[in-house]
């Protein structure tokens, strides 16, 4: 009976997991030809950008007989090259004797890049510095968290959910690389941690913002929350990797941007965020993108300010979420551009108006640099360079909370975004062309991340050990403290505690790794190195156990309940496919859970007959 019970719950859950954390089909690219945005910018760059197969030699190079200059320290490696030409003509010459070389991967013109019109004039005076000190008014916050006195004015926290969101995640763990202008360490980002990023504009290890962009979007993913001052950021335990690609003008190359995705890849972020961007497709940027998605990094970036029916570049790039612009009412703004690439929405505030009456401008507040000094303030921005961050930064929280593989993370962003309040358009456009899914939510996506995960693996982890119960023969089965013991055991090995948020655990700890099953938690202690390390996410938490505690015989109920566990929730990351495992091929990912949670199962199943 037990096994016929247990065999059905767990058909039954596979099917329902499996349906529940469907993938999100990539937004189509539709970008026109190259040639075309050229036309239609009326510019004709005499640089390009030679992207060299990998295994060409310094000779090999030399021979082609142009200047090859470095983009950074790590062209060589990248084999991606500047090639500079007198004139037009020239590069357009150039040009189609390097695209008929067998050596050469892409040629595109190196067209700038820069940021978003709206995005980074501010409009408005900076909040008072003594105001942000202050204590914030009693009922300003939710039971006092946070106690930051200008989280009042951040209106956009609000509409994606914060701060009850919080309760469930904080961005613990995990690293988020701003390709910007750089980040600068002002007060109220002085609790964030931030991890070595590189300047791709001097090359060099000097990544401070000499513009206030990139830093403000940094405040918005990660700003230091609940320490007395200033204000909030979403995922505030994250950390922050620097990038700078664009000067104090805030322009730069797109070869620098490529460069830049290439080493957040390839040092541990889980998080990009390019608030950045402009009308032309350059292919080293999308093959950039593509490198990072398949080592399972979540790629967010802004649609552009445009007020038009076309997404900008790299936002228009399949493998990117493409984030519009919505103000206080929720409609999307007078700036924020569209079309069927949209992926969600979130707050990119509008300076213009005050829809909320707090006697502020409906922009979005951070601390950054002051523009042309030296010192910071407390300033409102406003552009889809400030909507792709809250999207970034809710990406992070669920992460933090173990979905990891980036079609996940965008599936659990999609299937959680609040429809807005219905909007007309004169023109008749979709309304799904302006806000994609709609408008990002974190409590609803962590609540599916944790709550919807941490039910379907103990789920699966219970069925799995009355499979194995099943089995047993009368006289064997457990009894007393041995049946505590394997329960207790196999809640922590698939789920841990991760209704404590519901039952009014206290912040610190229901994101703690108590609440997330043991391998989130371990994940959670090794940082990014756990995310998707494949001697975590396989049988070897209970075989290790196992050959450490066997020889205890009292321990072997407790070890089975583990093994059984630890099977749950890898069952389910096969089933859901939320995990990306490294060094393990995306088509075998499934495969490798499924077959080490069959092993787990196995193990558990022995330990019970010993």
């Amino acid at each position: 009976m037990h096994a016929r019970t247990a065999t059905v719950i767990l058909l039954g859950l596979a099917g329902i997991t499996a349906w529940s954390w469907r993938g999100v089909p990539p937004h189509p690219d539709g970008r026109p030809p190259a040639h075309e945005l050229l036309a239609a910018g009326g510019t004709k760059p005499s640089t390009l950008i030679v992207d060299f197969r990998d295994d060409i030699t310094d000779q090999a190079l030399a021979a082609r007989g142009y200047l090859d200059e470095p983009i950074s320290r790590f062209s060589a490696k990248d084999r991606l090259y500047r090639l500079r030409f007198r004139t037009p003509q020239d590069a357009e010459d150039a040009a189609r004797r390097l695209r008929a070389d067998p050596m050469v991967e892409s040629v595109d013109y190196d067209v700038p890049v820069s940021l978003f019109p709206e995005d980074w004039t501010p409009n408005a005076p900076p909040v008072d510095a003594p105001e942000c000190t202050r204590d914030a008014p009693s009922g300003e916050t939710d039971s006092g968290f946070p106690n930051d006195p200008c989280f009042r004015y951040q209106w956009h926290l609000r509409q994606v959910g914060l701060p009850a969101a919080w309760k469930l995640g904080q961005g613990r763990g995990v690293v988020v690389a701003v390709i910007d202008t750089g980040v600068s360490r002002v007060p109220d980002l002085q609790g964030t941690r931030f991890v070595p990023g590189f300047n791709f504009v001097a090359d060099n290890d000097k990544t401070n913002d000499d513009h206030g962009h990139g830093t403000h979007v940094a405040g918005t993913i990660a700003q230091s929350t609940n320490n007395a001052r200033g204000v909030a950021g979403i995922a505030f335990r994250a950390a922050i990797m620097p990038l700078k690609v664009l000067n104090s003008q805030g322009s730069g190359s797109m070869a620098a941007i490529a460069q830049a995705i290439r080493f957040a890849a390839d040092h541990d972020a889980n998080v990009i965020n390019l608030s950045l961007g402009g009308p032309f497709p350059v292919t080293p940027v999308r093959r950039a993108i593509e490198y990072a998605h398949r080592k399972g990094v979540v790629v967010v970036a802004a649609a552009g300010n445009d007020g038009r029916g076309r997404v900008s570049y790299p936002a228009r790039y399949p493998d990117v979420i493409a984030v519009a612009a919505t103000q206080w009412d929720e409609t999307t703004t007078f700036y924020s551009n569209w079309g069927q690439e949209i992926d969600i929405a979130a707050p990119g505030g509008n300076m213009r108006v005050d829809q909320d009456g707090d006697g502020k401008p409906d922009g979005v507040l951070q601390n950054t640099i002051l523009p042309g000094s030296a010192g910071s303030g407390y300033l409102w921005f406003m552009g889809t360079s400030m909507a792709a961050p809250h999207v970034a930064g809710i990406a992070a929280l669920v992460v933090g909370a173990g979905v990891t593989r980036p079609d996940a993370v965008q599936a659990v962003l999609v299937d959680t975004a609040r429809k807005p309040r219905p909007v007309s358009s004169a023109s008749g456009r979709r309304i799904d062309d302006h806000y994609g899914a709609g408008i990002a939510d974190a409590g609803a996506a962590l609540r599916k991340a944790r709550g919807s995960r941490g039910a379907a693996s103990l789920g699966l982890g219970a069925a799995l050990g009355l499979l194995g119960l099943g089995g047993v023969r009368r006289r064997e089965r457990l009894g007393g403290a041995r049946t505590w013991a394997f329960a207790g055991a196999l809640v922590l090995g698939a789920s841990g505690l991760f209704l404590l948020p519901w039952l009014g655990a206290p912040a610190w700890l229901a994101d703690s790794p108590i609440g997330s099953g043991a391998l989130a938690s371990l994940a959670f202690l090794l940082g990014p190195t756990g995310q998707g390390n494949p001697l975590l996410w396989s049988a070897f938490l209970p075989v290790a156990a196992v050959a450490l505690l066997y020889g205890v015989r009292r321990l072997r109920p407790t070890l089975a309940g583990l093994a059984f566990g630890v099977a749950g929730a890898l069952l389910f990351a096969a089933c859901a496919y939320t995990a990306d495992i490294h060094f393990v091929p995306d088509i075998l990912d499934r495969a490798w859970l499924a077959v080490n949670a069959l092993l787990a199962t196995g193990l558990g199943a022995l330990l019970l007959r010993k």
